[in-house]
């Protein structure tokens, strides 16, 4: 059995402006060894949620224009379901297929960095793991960044750019919109009861919990990757621990091999 070397799949969730964009912008900026020997992380392969959610934004607006009806948004911005929510989920999931079945070695060469964050009122990181697919939830480990409401209020304002409202790195929310979506949040009720794996649909997944209530993110200087080297190396203890069982029942996947 070969050992891996690097996380095949790195989840990064918390809520907007807890720092992940800001995490990925520091990994993919570091070379590709110290990436690999201070991270366990290799040729980066993002994806984020963001993009997705924002090209819908943009056609509803030009429907608009055309003057056919809306697809996914209502006039005020907020998704016409819950299910787009879910559907997001599922087209990572999609993309990550379409990797493993076009690129070459890429377990052992790239590590998947997804992000996205996830409210109650839209149905929580409960339901948007349940449309997460074993094949990645048996090679996925989770980081949660942490930050209070408060904290995810003020990066949201100071991140602004009305220039580039379609910027992974300067989105924003308008205030009330942010509160309805995101003020709530159920990773407490997620991770309870096992400090180093959350169970998803009978899987076992290691995570950590990344506290950034001092923003040590934003300046992306040595503190972030001090830090980032301190908590994934706890991470990947859990990720490589030869005891661990990844799985509470063989999935489909896993009794094709």
């Amino acid at each position: 059995m070969t050992h891996p070397t690097i996380f095949n799949v790195l989840l990064l969730i918390g809520r907007p402006g807890s720092g992940k964009s800001e995490i990925i912008d520091y990994l993919k900026q570091t070379p590709l060894e110290s990436r690999q020997e201070r991270f366990h992380i290799g040729r980066i392969d993002e994806i984020d949620d963001f993009p997705m959610l924002w090209t819908w934004f943009e056609e509803d607006s030009l429907l608009d224009q055309m003057g056919y009806p809306r697809l996914h948004n209502d006039q005020d911005g907020y998704f016409c379901g819950s299910h787009l929510w879910d559907l997001l989920i599922e087209r990572i999931g999609l993309e990550y297929q379409k990797r493993l079945r076009d690129i070459p070695g890429y377990e052992g060469k790239y590590t998947k960095l997804v992000e996205f964050s996830r409210g109650k009122e839209h149905g929580g990181y409960q339901s948007a793991f349940s449309h997460l697919k074993p094949p990645m939830l048996n090679k996925m480990a989770v980081l949660y960044i942490d930050v209070s409401w408060e904290e995810s209020l003020r990066k949201n304002r100071k991140r602004f750019n009305p220039e580039k409202p379609d910027s992974i790195l300067e989105h924003s929310l308008p205030d009330a919109k942010l509160e309805r979506l995101y003020k709530e949040v159920d990773w407490q009720e997620v991770s309870q009861g096992d400090s180093q794996y959350l169970t998803l649909q009978g899987i076992r997944v290691p995570y950590i919990v990344f506290d950034n209530s001092d923003d040590v993110t934003s300046q992306r200087g040595s503190a972030l990757g001090d830090r980032l080297e301190q908590i994934l190396g706890k991470l990947w203890a859990i990720y490589t621990n030869p005891g661990r069982v990844r799985s509470t029942h063989p999935t489909t996947h896993d009794q094709e091999k």
